[in-house]
């Protein structure tokens, strides 16, 4: 069967956070804590994916290529060279002199280790479409690996970059993913100390990061994520100083909360896209089948309406259907719908519905 989703209109989401005062200017005790709804059901990075996993992935471990998110380019972090054999064929040459947080030298067998068993079936993977694309790798030297695609896949040094962090071979088969996620090992500026499921985790400055990495060496002694699912006691932490950083705060809460005096109130925007797809190819019968009747719903949508008084706090109206700093994504010279009713409903007419018409929208 067929299948066609068309994706009409998009909208960037924000993500709304606070930070008490004592956060920014520097704690006597030199540490941040961090509070959230959510956490990782695995602090592995391959074995969760939520955002949460994200910080504290970027926080523990490292990957092979950094990129630098104010200008997008690609700088060597575990990895100093790297070049494209043939379209499936990618050699890198690693960085040396650096070590695990155990002491454990990292070199080829890490990464062949690594990416080797991430795509093997007993990793059970969560999030398998950030490493599906590789068919295996080699090791070629001390510090020198090849990996195999699948296929040709532009991406690869995207992803590479992003969520795919390297791990220590000895360790990790010596101790197994359970006793990994309890007492998890990387290279990165900080090492994960405790993980008490259901309270959150601990971390504390790496003293022996590589001095070169692109990431510099870490500024905050100690970092402490929470567990604190009821938002107003998140609040309630952070007004009191309990907390020194929340995130996804509700839009109207964080308007109250920007006179508060030692709150500081910033938003920004994130990746997340909100859009509304039409089922226009398998259901013959449907409205949604017309031309017309998906222009006129895109002509009835006021995008900007919607950035400035419902999302807000940095929100914008997308017209493809992607992140513009995404790879890939950074063409945005699609087709843009004005926010017109009048043509609207002169459309739904033309498409004989000039009365409008009742269809079910699933969430």
């Amino acid at each position: 069967m067929r299948s066609t989703t068309v994706l009409q209109r998009v909208l960037v989401g924000t993500t709304l956070c606070c930070l008490s005062l004592p956060a920014l200017a520097g704690k006597a005790n030199d540490t941040l804590v961090y509070a959230s709804d959510t956490e990782p059901e695995n602090v592995s990075p391959y074995h969760n994916n939520v955002r949460e996993g994200v910080i504290l992935s970027h926080l523990a471990w490292d990957t092979l290529i950094y990129r630098n998110p104010q200008t997008n380019q690609y700088q060597p972090q575990l990895a100093t060279e790297w070049h494209w054999v043939d379209p499936t064929t990618l050699d890198m040459t690693l960085r040396q002199g650096v070590t695990f947080q155990n002491g454990e030298p990292f070199d080829a067998d890490d990464v062949v280790f690594t990416f080797n068993y991430v795509v093997s079936p007993d990793a059970k993977v969560v999030t398998r479409q950030n490493v599906d694309w590789i068919e295996s790798v080699e090791k070629r030297g001390d510090f020198q690996v090849r990996f195999h695609l699948k296929q040709p896949f532009p991406a690869a040094l995207e992803y590479l970059s992003g969520p795919t962090p390297v791990y220590p071979d000895e360790y990790f088969q010596k101790v197994g993913l359970a006793e990994f996620s309890r007492h998890p090992i990387g290279t990165g500026p900080y090492r994960i100390t405790e993980v008490k499921p259901g309270e959150g985790v601990k971390l504390t400055r790496n003293p022996d990061y590589f001095a070169d990495s692109p990431l510099g060496q870490p500024q905050i002694g100690n970092i402490e994520f929470k567990v604190i699912p009821d938002q107003d006691s998140r609040v309630a932490q952070l007004m009191t100083g309990q907390v020194d950083w929340i995130w996804r705060v509700p839009a109207d809460q964080a308007e109250q909360m920007q006179g508060m005096p030692g709150v500081t109130v910033a938003s920004g925007e994130t990746m997340r896209v909100g859009y509304i797809s039409f089922d226009a190819a398998r259901r013959e019968a449907s409205p949604l089948s017309k031309l017309k009747v998906r222009q006129a719903i895109n002509h009835a949508i006021n995008r900007q309406g919607m950035a400035d008084n419902l999302v807000r706090g940095g929100s914008r109206p997308l017209y493809a259907p992607c992140f513009p700093a995404q790879f890939g994504c950074e063409t945005q010279d699609v087709v843009k719908y004005d926010y017109d009713p009048d043509k609207a409903r002169a459309l739904l007419a033309e498409a004989g519905y000039p009365e409008g018409f009742e269809i079910d929208l699933y969430a």
